[in-house]
């Protein structure tokens, strides 16, 4: 199969891409730099200054039968643009609809849009399934909920099926983002005042994306389906800080404190925000993708934990010796 994956040096696609040319598929990767680490016979990489309106697709698009879109603008904890709301939309709401328009004139089979369990909400004391009323609550959540609608509806009435996954928080080897920050606060040997916390969140092992992406490639009952992933297991955020500290060899202190007095701090500090995904639920059911593909994913929370403990070690040691 000819694949084009858009992103595909970022966290997701640099796991996805050397997974696709195991199994002999032929990739085209746009990104905007080019990874000699992925080079290889079966990529053609193509480098892009940015994922817009404008951006010409026709000559990467010859040949394709699947379009895997990963490429987007993420959470930016300090963003200096002067409209966000509006660089969201331009990069993942009308980048995706130039890409989707561009895909359907060059007659591409399938297209697969890596959306964001954010499309319908970052927390929740419900667990969230394909039929919850989407209700984004940030910026980035509403842009990917806009790009998944238009998608449906221009594939509409064409022989392009799509498909649509929302993932929850992502983390394993090389994860930039929230999860790198927290296993940075946790092999700090610092007491963290979150035992009071009793949330349940759900999270997704990259390894376990990747199964789920190429399970969509191959079974045809994902045509024209939304699903959304995680590991099938929740957890409390102190449980999660247990299990990382258990897997970084280092012990883990949590003090509990109020969780009234925690969002009073957030607010004074001006990281409500972050704070939130310490303190909220978030849980999401795997049921839809579970009956009708028969998926299950393949590696426990424990094991992507422990690797992502190991790579997070690994970096830290070899910095360590260069400094």
């Amino acid at each position: 199969m000819n694949i084009l994956i858009t992103g595909h040096t970022g966290f997701v696609g640099g796991h996805l891409t050397p997974a696709l040319i195991a199994k002999n598929h032929a990739v085209t990767g746009i990104s905007r730099h080019i990874d000699l680490a992925l080079a290889s016979p079966q990529l053609q990489q193509i480098q892009i200054s940015s994922l817009e309106q404008y951006t010409d697709w026709h000559q990467a698009l010859i040949g394709i039968d699947t379009v895997i879109h990963l490429a987007a603008r993420a959470h930016i904890l300090a963003d200096s643009v002067a409209d966000p709301a509006a660089e969201f939309f331009r990069v993942n709401t009308q980048g995706t609809i130039d890409l989707v328009k561009a895909s359907i004139q060059a007659e591409v089979k399938h297209f697969i849009f890596i959306s964001s369990i954010g499309a319908i909400t970052t927390r929740s004391q419900d667990i969230l399934t394909e039929t919850t009323l989407c209700q984004p609550d940030t910026a980035y959540g509403t842009s990917k909920l806009a790009a998944e609608t238009a998608l449906i509806e221009l594939c509409q009435n064409t022989p392009v099926s799509w498909t649509i996954l929302r993932p929850t928080l992502v983390y394993g080897p090389g994860n930039p983002g929230n999860m790198q920050r927290l296993l940075k606060l946790v092999n700090s040997h610092l007491p963290l005042p979150l035992g009071s916390i009793r949330n349940q969140r759900s999270f997704l092992y990259i390894s376990n994306l990747i199964d789920a992406i190429i399970t969509c490639l191959q079974h045809p009952n994902a045509k024209n389906q939304i699903f959304l992933l995680s590991d099938g297991q929740n957890v409390s955020t102190p449980t999660l800080i247990r299990q990382l500290a258990h897997f970084l060899n280092t012990r883990s202190i949590l003090l509990p404190l109020p969780v009234s007095i925690l969002r009073l701090l957030g607010k004074i500090t001006g990281k409500s925000s972050e704070l939130n995904r310490l303190l909220e639920s978030l849980v999401v059911s795997n049921e839809k993708i579970v009956t009708t593909l028969n998926w299950q994913p393949p590696y426990s929370i424990e094991q992507g934990l422990a690797a992502t403990a190991k790579w997070y070690k690994s970096v830290n040691s070899r910095s360590g010796q260069t400094s």
